[in-house]
């Protein structure tokens, strides 16, 4: 029963704390209470949130869903709209239970639509459309005007102490929930400014980026910092500075833009709604911001934020993290052989790896010396890699197989065959591999054939293009033979007596591949709902326990629920990975700190490093202040982790 009751405190916090893009209770609290200045205000909020969430749960949409804030914070919206405009009476609670129905049944509709065929969220935009079409609505309503119109106070007795360039941005700050007054301004500014520095200095910018722009273009700076619906120039620059761009000096700059852009989007905005009596809202803002990363997702933009934490703080740490754990691509490939191989060619090689053709590897067998061969090297059988036995790469089905080529002898080349011998083999994950220069009839799979990492496929040769026996390896989009390649990187590798998870091993470098030890796998699987039981020893001592259970997130990821701490874990390609850690559980954190990462192939002394996130090794001080720096220079600091198998 508590948990239910905190499910619903945490909606309604949620849905305040959402309209500032951030997901926090303490938060959410003030900017409820901020509304209750004006009463009529905070009721009309109140009720349309009810409203919208009660039909919401009528319609059985999932808790989870509900309690982030994110399907409630536009009705919401409406509803404030409304407060503004009327006070509370019969009819204007009645109209706000209707606008806050409809505008979550439009806010789910719109959701659909942007994120299957645009990549998009919705931000504020069904608070926009309908909050407008209430304005229109109203003009036919004339008790509502009879009896609920009502004149708004101002109830800030710092304005008249404070210079226009300061009132301006505090009143339009407050506007963002319909309270253009200097003292509330200063209270959300505040509240901002504790959760994300990143955030607040955002605010900052845009602001006045935007209206130094207006007043430049208007002439008048003072109308310009008079004009409350520069508020639209504050959200702007939160949205593309730091919520849905990684924040860096480039996605600062594009907020800057962005910002700029809108003063003429907002003159003409205002223009055309005020024929109409309607305010501008947030119609610049969700215009110029949604047209902006819409551009940026098709021109994959690298610092689009795949993952949204709860401040722009934490996903910058958790991007900084990742791209330093996770070096490799998504399209990942076992090595293609067994024992030592050194990379003859990589990506854009000195050699054949050109153009359309510069994402494969080429691999050869080296001695002591750095040679290929013994003797003279006159003759195939001197090279080392011939006929050498070459592996599946990945699991998939064999669509493509040329096995009747020739070797070429030592000096000599296929120039109308380019890839001699080849086997393709569809990767389940949706691209193909292409394995080549195999030696004449020793294939040992046919088209159709499904093979497992590791299979058996042939023999390595010198058949097409090749000047001496090696394996070539690609990735393409599809089957056909010359095909353009794609980039790929290869999983479960030893190099100089270091394990690499996922990487790409350079010209010169003799590589390994290493499969899972079966005993590891199973000691690192942990079975949904199980519980464990720890006890925590401090020099000698037992000063505590531990107790948590496996569960499942609703993406699909385990983790470790201990009540004060979630752990993620997973394993992937021969490697056991702690994802990340969220809550206050200060032994779960240690487990993160002690393992992020464990090879499931054991060696002794084999050696891994790894990189954890800056909030697992700092105090919350420290972290806001690495990371506000680190959002200038993605390079100013990081968290190295090395491990090594002892036993």
């Amino acid at each position: 029963m508590k948990n239910h009751y905190i499910s619903h405190i945490k909606a309604v916090l949620n849905s305040y704390s959402e309209i500032f893009f951030v997901e926090n209770y303490i938060a959410g609290g003030i900017f409820l209470l901020c509304t209750f200045i004006n009463p009529n205000l905070g009721i009309a909020g109140i009720i349309a949130f009810i409203s919208a969430y009660l039909f919401a749960r009528f319609l059985r949409m999932e808790k989870e869903f509900l309690s982030s804030g994110f399907y409630t914070y536009n009705p919401l919206l409406v509803g404030l709209s409304i407060g503004y405009l009327f006070k509370i009476t019969p009819i204007t609670v009645f109209f706000t239970i209707t606008a806050g129905v409809l505008t979550l049944i439009f806010s789910v509709m719109l959701y659909s639509i942007f994120s299957y065929y645009l990549k998009l969220p919705i931000f504020s935009l069904p608070f926009v459309i309908i909050s407008s079409t209430i304005y229109l609505s109203v003009s036919n309503y004339s008790n509502l005007f009879v009896g609920s119109l009502y004149p708004h106070i101002n109830f800030s007795f710092l304005e008249n102490h404070i210079p226009i360039w300061i009132t301006g941005y505090l009143k339009s700050f407050g506007t963002i929930l319909f309270l253009p007054d200097v003292f509330v301004g200063l209270l959300f500014a505040l509240t901002i400014f504790f959760i994300s520095r990143i955030l607040f200095m955002l605010s900052v910018v845009g602001y006045y980026s935007g209206t130094f722009a207006a007043g430049f273009l208007t002439g008048s700076f003072y109308q310009a910092f008079s004009d409350i619906s520069h508020f639209n120039f504050i959200l702007i620059a939160m949205v593309l500075g730091g919520i849905f761009l990684i924040p860096s000096i480039k996605s600062y700059f594009i907020a800057v833009v962005g910002v700029v852009i809108s003063t003429i989007v907002l003159s003409a905005v205002k223009t055309f709604w005020a024929f109409y009596g309607i305010p501008a809202f947030t119609l610049p803002f969700n215009f110029v911001s949604l047209t902006i990363l819409y551009v940026l997702g098709i021109l994959g933009f690298p610092l689009v934020a795949k993952v949204i934490r709860k401040t722009p703080e934490e996903t910058l740490d958790f991007y900084l993290t990742n791209i330093n754990r996770f070096k490799g691509y998504e399209r990942t490939l076992h090595l293609p052989f067994s024992g030592k191989w050194t990379v003859w060619q990589g990506f854009d090689g000195r050699w054949t790896h050109k153009g359309s053709w510069r994402y494969a590897y080429d691999f050869v067998i080296t001695d002591d010396n750095g040679k290929t061969y013994k003797n003279e090297g006159l003759n195939l059988e001197d090279y080392y890699a011939y006929r050498k036995p070459v592996l599946s790469p990945v699991r998939g089905r064999v669509v493509k197989v040329i096995s009747d080529l020739p070797d070429n002898p030592i000096g000599q080349v296929d120039k109308d065959n380019n890839w001699g011998n080849l086997i393709v083999i569809h990767d389940v994950r949706g691209f193909f591999v292409e394995i080549s220069h195999l030696s004449q009839h020793s294939i040992k799979v046919k088209e159709g054939d499904w093979v497992e990492v590791g299979s058996f496929l042939g023999l390595c040769g010198n058949s097409g293009y090749s000047p001496q026996p090696h394996i070539h390896v690609q990735v393409q989009p599809s089957a056909e033979i010359g095909s353009y390649t794609l980039p790929f990187s290869f999983v479960s590798y030893i190099s100089k007596n270091r394990f690499y998870s996922n990487n790409l091993p350079k010209e010169g470098e003799i590589v390994e591949p290493v499969f899972p030890d079966k005993s590891l796998e199973l000691k690192m699987s942990f079975i949904l709902d199980y519980q464990f039981f720890y006890d925590v020893i401090k020099n000698g001592q037992k000063i505590d326990t531990l107790h948590f259970t496996v569960k499942m997130a609703p993406d699909g990821t385990f983790y470790f629920d201990s009540g004060k701490g979630k752990l993620y874990f997973g394993k992937y390609e021969g490697t056991f990975y702690f994802y990340r850690f969220d809550g206050k559980d200060p032994y779960l954190k240690l487990f993160f700190v002690s393992v992020p990462r464990l090879p499931l192939a054991y060696r002794k002394d084999i050696w891994w490093e790894d990189y954890i996130p800056i909030k697992t090794v700092t105090s919350e001080i420290e972290k806001s202040v690495i990371l506000f720096f680190s959002s200038f220079n993605h390079s100013f600091a990081k968290v190295k982790y090395k491990g090594r198998y002892v036993s």
